[in-house]
């Protein structure tokens, strides 16, 4: 007894060290593994040099040192075996667990798990307590792995098991670490509601517990999941809190480790000079050169992006020196590769090392004055390769040898960097890592193309945007050593596979099937436009195979840096392709000009002038075919700066676009299933006459809602009555399938600056979806039409239409009619009236009621310009 005692006593002091055991999956907190046991029992006496082994274990896992924590751990598992211990032998198991999901090796990972839980739920005789606490941890891990291998469900049902054991046993601690990765499950499941929830939740309960080094590190992984998910100006805060804890706490390490994570959302914010600041006071602060060579790399980047030289090159030589004295772990073999990264880059920018220059030879030490930056570079990137392979750390090994492929790349010297290139692929296949195995084929498609080899190209290039896809859920939450950014790593993947689909190798006619492909790699960028924009997958349950419509044609204009594609695909599905020879920058240059003058009163000339030449490159060569097809509806899918113009407005040099076809948007055919409207007339329409959050009056809104009540049966919330709670209750109360929001607003590229304005505050895009139902767009009492008459897209914002799109999926309607520009004039009504009369009319689609709406303006002397009926698009389902 009096052992079983002393025992216990042990256990209760190991437990007080594993209160940081549950995993942070979020911003780059390595998974903690079970704290070892100091007691001095008789069991830990029996096997003093097997405790040593673990305890060794744990410090090579701590150091990022994989390879040798699980040489060290499955050393030590025979001896925990033999003496019984059982608890040691799980412990020991789910650490192996940890290792091996660090290194790729999932099959491992698994069994070492499996053979954890089978202990633990069939070995007699142990204290319920003890066993609980163990089994949730071992259960914490388990639901990390089965993340990690994208199977989300899974992991949100073994955490919930998990939490199931922290109540039971008031182990608060672990639970808040517990649900918090519950989130990262729920993010990749679409519960973004209940995961949001969840956050709030646990924002509170933190705020709730006493200062500690503990509430420092939850505080602090809880702002870098909400940095993860987009909640960027939350995760500031929450971070704020945590920073303020940590100097009070006098803990320099706490504190460098907080300052480097409110260094990496500031930057996520584009807040550079205030992430440069955070990171040189995170280098400052940090007793833990592992964290100070973090924000020194990260610190440089930026330093880089903003061309500040003088920091640049003194920070450079300062990391170089400290790169040589640090301990061999990932961390640091990482630290080198991104300092690699940053002389490749200032190499290009400002032409160190020229082209057709090697990078092989001896290193020097850095000089930015000296054209040999890139072999430097080769030379951190070759020691990178060899001590990942000391570690046995085949992710990192692959990281490092295909940046090394891009170093040759960057020299010319191409069959090198294929070598390099084609050895990384093969290794991050291995392992699993499609984050990094993207790189690799998107590197080998560059080579190929320069080669010559524009069919070998295309498969490489196509097998990277195939890892894209597969990887939708987890980019923005991958290794946080690999960043990302979506217009550099991202973006550029399809738009060079369009560019390669639509060459006509010696001016021979495109196939159906490479112009098909194109059009369908323009549809899978605009998905990820939108997943960038949500920083998450809201659209994983719309994706639907593209079919044909038969009353409409698909316009894909495509801007590339030295032509203007344009891609029609007509009824019955025939495929048609023309170039115009003018690039990208005069492109957006015409386009930029007309969005100016169209809201303008005096600018009509010049509207019809540069409406005409854009219609010169995308209508008029497929005048023809589309006269013969005799469509009436054209659906645009439109890239970058084209969505900030409307397609109705278009001037062939006699009429306009609208007076021959009727029009709609849509980020891709596969969004999209056109039905008609079914169900009988009814709108909510709200709206704000009185100036409200800074926005001027709209003092037409009122006549706009009286002329909408006049033409269906309404439900109308105006001013006061206008709150988000009401607007909520009055969707929910009834089925409407018309909501009508006559209320400033303003759609932009970034999810934080897209908004409406109610009453009592803006209503933000992520935010839709609590208004509704249901953001299922198949579901019956899903809204089929939301107009929004009074926004406007952001000013200088050449990406601002996309939060038109952002808006319609969010709030999972079927087809949304969006503002570009806001007038406040009695013309807005008089459309909006036109609009819901012509709708009354069963025969009609949406699409042909908007316009013959326009087309009433148009034919009317007072609202003949564009200015007044074009600034209208329709967006989703036309039908």
């Amino acid at each position: 007894m009096a052992r079983k005692k002393f025992r216990l006593r042990i256990i209760k002091r190991l437990f007080n060290l594993l209160l940081l055991l549950a995993m942070f999956l979020g911003g780059g907190l390595l998974p903690p593994t079970f704290a070892h046991i100091k007691a001095a029992n008789s069991i830990v006496q029996s096997v003093p040099n097997t405790q040593n082994l673990a305890e060794q274990g744990r410090k090579f896992y701590e150091a990022s040192r994989f390879a040798d924590a699980v040489g060290m751990w499955q050393q030590a598992l025979p001896a925990f075996k033999a003496s019984g211990d059982v608890l040691r032998q799980a412990m020991t198991l789910g650490n192996l667990s940890l290792a091996y999901q660090q290194l790729g090796q999932w099959v491992e990972a698994e069994g070492a798990i499996a053979q954890s839980l089978n202990l633990l739920k069939t070995s007699p005789n142990i204290n319920t307590k003890e066993r609980s606490q163990i089994l949730a941890q071992v259960l914490d891990i388990q639901g990390r792995l089965q993340l990690a291998l994208a199977k989300p469900e899974d992991a949100l049902n073994t955490w919930r098991q998990a939490s199931v054991i922290y109540t039971q046993i008031n182990d608060n601690n672990a639970l808040i670490n517990n649900r918090i990765n519950q989130t990262q499950a729920m993010q990749a499941l679409g519960l973004y509601r209940q995961a949001q929830k969840t956050l709030t939740e646990i924002a509170q309960l933190l705020q709730n517990q006493p200062n500690s080094t503990l509430k420092v590190m939850g505080l602090r992984s809880l702002g870098n999941v909400l940095a993860t998910i987009g909640d960027l100006e939350t995760s500031r805060q929450i971070l704020q809190q945590s920073l303020e804890i940590a100097k009070a706490m006098r803990d320099p390490q706490a504190l460098g480790d907080v300052l480097l994570s409110l260094g990496n959302t500031a930057s996520a914010l584009q807040d550079t000079q205030a992430a440069i600041k955070f990171y040189q006071q995170a280098s400052n602060a940090a007793t833990s050169p592992m964290t100070r060579v973090q924000a020194q790399v990260n610190q440089l980047r930026l330093l880089l992006d903003t061309k500040q030289w003088k920091p640049f090159y003194a920070l450079s030589s300062q990391i170089q020196t400290q790169l040589t004295d640090l301990p061999l772990n990932r961390t640091v073999i990482y630290a080198r590769i991104n300092f690699a990264e940053s002389l490749m880059k200032l190499a290009s920018e400002k032409g160190l090392g020229s082209r057709g220059q090697g990078v092989g030879g001896e290193m020097t030490s850095f000089s930015p004055s000296y054209p040999s930056v890139l072999r430097t570079s080769a030379q951190l990137l070759s020691t990178a390769v060899q001590q990942a392979k000391s570690l046995q750390d085949q992710r990192t090994e692959s990281y490092a040898l295909g940046t090394l492929g891009k170093v040759y790349e960057q020299t010319q010297q191409l069959s090198d960097a294929q070598n390099l290139t084609q050895q990384a692929l093969l290794i991050a296949q291995a392992v699993d890592a499609k984050d990094i195995a993207y790189r690799w084929q998107w590197q080998l498609g560059r080579l190929l193309k320069a080669k010559g080899d524009t069919t070998g190209a295309i498969a490489a290039y196509t097998g990277a945007v195939n890892h894209l896809q597969a990887l939708r859920s987890d980019l923005v939450a991958v290794n946080p050593a690999v960043k990302f950014s979506f217009r550099e790593e991202v973006e550029p993947v399809y738009r060079q596979l369009v560019d390669l689909l639509l060459q006509s190798p010696g001016n021979t006619q495109l196939s159906s099937e490479n112009i098909e492909k194109a059009s369908e790699t323009i549809e899978l960028l605009q998905v990820a436009e939108l997943d960038n924009f949500f920083r998450n997958t809201c659209l994983n349950a719309r994706l639907s195979s593209k079919k044909a419509e038969p009353t409409a044609a698909a316009i894909y204009p495509f801007m590339l840096p030295d032509r203007l594609e344009v891609i029609l695909q007509l009824p019955q599905k025939r495929w048609l392709h023309y170039t115009t020879p003018v690039g990208e920058k005069e492109v957006q240059s015409t386009v930029d000009q007309l969005r100016e003058n169209l809201p303008k009163p005096h600018t009509l000339r010049q509207v019809q002038s540069l409406s005409q030449k854009i219609y010169d490159w995308l209508i008029r060569p497929a005048e023809a075919a589309l006269a013969e097809s005799k469509t009436p509806n054209l659906v645009f899918v439109l890239d970058g700066g084209l969505r900030n113009i409307p397609m109705p407005a278009l001037y062939d040099g006699k009429q306009y676009l609208v007076e021959k076809y009727s029009i709609a948007l849509t980020p891709g055919l596969q969004l999209i299933e056109p039905k008609p409207l079914q169900k009988k007339l009814k709108a909510i329409a709200a709206g704000l006459s009185e100036s409200r959050s800074g926005f001027s009056a709209l003092p037409n809104v009122k006549l706009e809602l009286e002329k909408i009540r006049s033409q269906i049966p309404s439900s109308i919330l105006i001013n006061q009555e206008f709150t988000s709670k009401a607007l909520q209750n009055r969707i929910n109360s009834l089925p409407f399938p018309v909501v009508h929001l006559a209320t400033h607003g303003q759609f932009s590229s970034k999810a934080e600056d897209t908004f409406i304005v109610a009453w009592d505050d803006r209503i933000f895009v992520k935010e839709f979806n609590t208004l509704v139902r249901t953001i299922e767009q198949n579901r019956p009492e899903a809204i089929e039409l939301l107009i929004l008459s009074a926004c406007q897209t952001a000013a200088g914002d050449k990406r601002a239409a996309l939060g038109i799109a952002g808006v319609a999926f969010q709030a999972g309607a079927r087809s949304t009619i969006a503002s570009l520009w806001n007038l406040d004039d009695e013309s807005t009504a008089v459309l909006m009236s036109q609009f819901y009369q012509e709708l009354a009319n069963k025969k009609l689609t949406k699409a042909e009621a908007l316009r013959r709406a326009q087309l009433a303006l148009l034919q009317n002397p007072k609202y003949k310009r564009p200015r007044f009926w074009a600034p209208y698009v329709l967006l989703g389902n036309w039908l």
